[in-house]
């Protein structure tokens, strides 16, 4: 399984690579990483892909995934920082254990208007860009950040994202 996330930074969208320990589920709390005095997060949308495909065109791609669930992505930010400045891979300060926190799995909805906005690429354009790099595979994870700085969270902050006045993503920080 590959998780592939669209992330915002300094004003563009980059794609990145996340290694399956990151993933957290089912309500388990977030342990700050030792190695970080300040973890931001950013709210995203995670997308389950359902067949196999490479190169697909933007018209094709609501085919290719099944599931929607809401998501919490973690980075290391003082570190995140550090790399940048210097030009070196994120891998240290954005792929982590733990660091993907995801919601309860839900059909696609039919009108994405709503759960769709404010994300840095439509699930339509992040299915067709991340194929056009690499074959997608069922049971793979894509991620798309919503375009906004993370914010900082702290010890017993809440996560927490409801879709139709239901919870379907709670994480408490550690």
């Amino acid at each position: 399984m590959k998780i592939i996330g669209f992330v915002y930074t300094d004003g563009q969208t980059e794609m990145v690579l996340k290694g399956d320990s990151c993933l957290l589920n089912g309500r388990k709390p977030m342990f700050i990483p030792d190695r970080t005095k300040e973890l931001g997060v950013t709210e995203c949308l995670i997308l389950r892909v359902s067949r196999l495909g490479k190169e697909i065109g933007l018209k094709f791609a609501n085919r290719y995934y099944d599931a929607v669930a809401p998501g919490a992505d973690f980075a290391a930010l003082d570190i995140l920082r550090d790399l940048q400045s210097s030009g070196r891979p994120w891998t240290k300060a954005i792929d982590f254990d733990y660091s993907m926190a995801i919601g309860e799995w839900c059909e696609v909805p039919s009108d994405e208007a709503d759960w769709t906005k404010g994300l840095v690429l439509s699930p339509e354009e992040a299915i067709s860009e991340a194929s056009k790099v690499m074959t997608i595979r069922q049971g793979d994870l894509i991620y798309i950040q919503k375009k906004c700085a993370p914010r900082r969270v702290e010890k017993e902050d809440i996560i927490r994202k409801e879709i139709d006045g239901e919870e379907k993503l709670y994480c408490k920080i550690k």
